[in-house]
């Protein structure tokens, strides 16, 4: 196996070695954030912890975790550690109920992420020799901007095409000969289904690698997608909280993501009890960033359920290795690559005269993520004519969209038909076998 690395120092350092440049950098960024973030100050305070209880990787437990309701409280500049004259962008999530995360980033802060996703480019074989297609949506996104960067880092020629419009992606692919596409799981599988009904081969394009992630997918959809367009397909995470794709990558091993230690401390936490396990254990994954400026998130319970591995990898990397996510410990969707809470519909739904009963249905469809959300009419709406039924149904879904990010498809239903609950009400039904 071709043993490709951006910063080979960096990513085959011994285990001793991250672990004391990690000591090093956790201490510094605990003081940095004491000093600078009065939110986290009074976590820490609360606990009874002060900075120079923090000697290393050792006491990292003693640190209070953040949330998303942390987020959402501090919202927008509770959490910023640099005056906003240092800050040079922000990245941004929705949130539940319109509030969104927003994440600041200074100049280094966007160094840092870049190198992080040439990491990933260059893990799957990319060069600067390479045509680099970048598929996923720009703006306040971060996976069109951080596989952009990463690109320009390693030198690719960069096609900087954002979502949709997939006729021109085809004819640019084709056309500029590109290597890698990047995009989520769900879009590559879509353009490989319109290659084939455009009468292409796999063989006819000449894409090598692709770095899938921003949603969840099986082995089998993978397997699906490498037929489809005759390439290795590789995962890749993150959360903009944390500072975007790129905070972990898989090599050409396909073997679980190297977590980018340097930069990224991973715990995994009991969800319940919030206490350390053993590596190898299942359970909730938490971030704490030793490196971010702007927005450094101290022990950031991400809400996703995976394991950790140190096994020796045979790329060559040491860093951790991260399993796909199994799943949440909240009730998030991630659909077509955005985060998606039933809160935010129910919000929707009541700011629109309608009634909380309503059902949220996500399905998966040649490889494509379908939203449906049956709602209950009030009974004076029941009596209406089909086309008012249809025009409030379009209302419904035009909110929905404005709130979510994507186009749900809305179906009005008979008042009482949705079925009630004696306990937790079940709001979600997702049909799409996302977990081998």
């Amino acid at each position: 196996m071709a043993q490709n690395y951006y910063q080979k120092e960096a990513e085959t350092m011994p285990y001793e070695q991250i672990r004391a440049l990690q000591s090093e950098k956790l201490v510094k960024q605990v003081k940095h954030v004491y000093e600078n973030v009065p939110y986290y100050r009074d976590l820490m305070d609360k606990k009874g912890v002060k900075p120079e209880d923090i000697k290393g990787v050792d006491d990292l437990h003693k640190l209070p975790f953040l949330t998303k309701a942390d987020l959402r409280e501090a919202y927008p500049y509770g959490l910023l550690a640099k005056p906003l004259s240092d800050c040079v962008r922000i990245q941004s999530t929705s949130g539940t109920t319109g509030k969104r995360v927003v994440a600041f980033y200074t100049q280094n802060d966007i160094d840092m992420w870049e190198e992080c996703c040439a990491r990933a480019i260059v893990a799957v074989g990319g060069t600067k020799e390479d045509v680099c297609q970048v598929c996923y949506g720009y703006g306040l996104f971060t996976g069109g901007p951080g596989l952009n960067g990463g690109s320009h880092k390693v030198g690719c020629l960069t096609l900087p095409m954002s979502s949709g419009n997939t006729e021109r992606q085809i004819q640019f692919m084709m056309d500029l000969k590109s290597n890698i596409l990047c995009c989520t799981p769900s879009y590559a599988a879509y353009i490989g289904e319109t290659l084939k009904e455009m009468g292409y081969k796999p063989e006819d394009n000449h894409l090598k690698a692709g770095i899938f992630g921003a949603e969840p997918w099986t082995e089998e959809m993978r397997r699906d997608i490498e037929k489809s367009l005759g390439i290795k397909a590789y995962d890749i995470y993150g959360l903009t909280e944390i500072s975007g794709p790129g905070v972990s990558f898989e090599c050409q091993a396909q073997n679980g993501m190297h977590i980018n230690e340097d930069h990224f401390i991973a715990e995994i936490i009991d969800p319940e009890t919030g206490e350390v396990l053993p590596e190898g254990e299942k359970g909730e994954l938490v971030f704490t960033c030793i490196d971010k400026e702007a927005f450094p998130m101290m022990r950031y319970r991400t809400r996703d359920i995976c394991v950790l591995s140190r096994e020796q990898c045979s790329c060559g990397r040491t860093f951790v290795r991260m399993r796909k996510p199994m799943g949440r410990s909240d009730d998030m969707l991630i659909i077509r690559g955005v985060n998606v809470f039933p809160s935010q519909i129910e919000t929707v739904l009541i700011q629109k005269g309608y009634s909380s009963n309503y059902l949220i249905e996500v399905d998966r469809v040649n490889n494509n993520d379908t939203l449906d959300v049956l709602v209950e009419m009030n009974p004076e709406h029941f009596s209406d004519t089909v086309k008012d039924i249809e025009k409030r149904e379009r209302d419904l879904a035009d909110a929905m969209r404005t709130m979510l990010g994507i186009g749900p498809k809305v179906h009005l239903v008979a008042p009482k038909s949705i079925q009630r609950s004696e306990g937790k009400a079940v709001r979600v039904i997702d049909k799409r076998k996302l977990h081998d």
